[in-house]
């Protein structure tokens, strides 16, 4: 038996189920939280949603049925979690697509816990550009560091599909940035 099969066995034990989950919430709540983060942009909506991803990950345990590694799992629960706010947020705001993109990057310039430099911010400016999916595949691929095999697993996509979409916007970011850059050297 492996050490995670031993692992979620004890989250859902009566009787090591606490400790367990203390040991979980050590494991990934920060590498959850940037992944969080990344989709819902402030820290204060990321530490909303991770909560929520806690909680569902809790009444959740029981019914996990292990056909993914608890990391793809959980990654799956968040960004889950995650969409389900930005469409609750779109939905309350009926803004256009190109305003969501610009009060994305302002929503980034403007959080006090934002401390990128000015290369960060240009590739955040590109990413607001990408259609919502092939962004969230470029961040988990990324940032995350993500297998492509874990992605289907959490996208529900297939793997050219989502192979595809990525090497699409490592084009694309690298054409716009290439663009800004001499759209900036031309001004100045």
């Amino acid at each position: 038996m492996t050490s995670e099969t031993n692992f979620i066995k004890e989250l859902i034990s009566d009787k090591h189920r606490e400790k367990a989950f203390n040991k979980l919430l050590d494991m990934y709540q920060e590498r959850l939280y940037w992944h969080i983060r990344k989709l819902v942009i402030t820290h204060e909506n990321a530490n909303d949603v991770l909560q929520n991803t806690f909680i569902r990950v809790f009444k959740s345990l029981p019914k996990f049925q292990q056909k993914s590694s608890l990391h793809t799992w959980m990654y799956r629960i968040a960004y889950n979690e995650s969409i389900r706010f930005i469409e609750s947020n779109k939905k309350k705001q009926h803004n256009s697509l190109d305003t969501l993109n610009e009060g994305y990057v302002n929503t980034l310039i403007s959080d006090e816990h934002f401390d990128g430099d000015e290369a960060q911010l240009k590739l955040q400016k590109t990413l607001s550009k990408l259609p919502e999916k092939q962004r969230y595949i470029f961040q988990m691929k990324y940032y995350d560091d993500l297998k492509f095999r874990e992605m289907v697993d959490i996208l529900g996509m297939k793997e050219g599909t989502i192979k595809t979409a990525y090497y699409n916007a490592v084009k694309y970011i690298e054409k716009d940035i290439l663009n800004i850059e001499l759209l900036e050297i031309s001004e100045g």
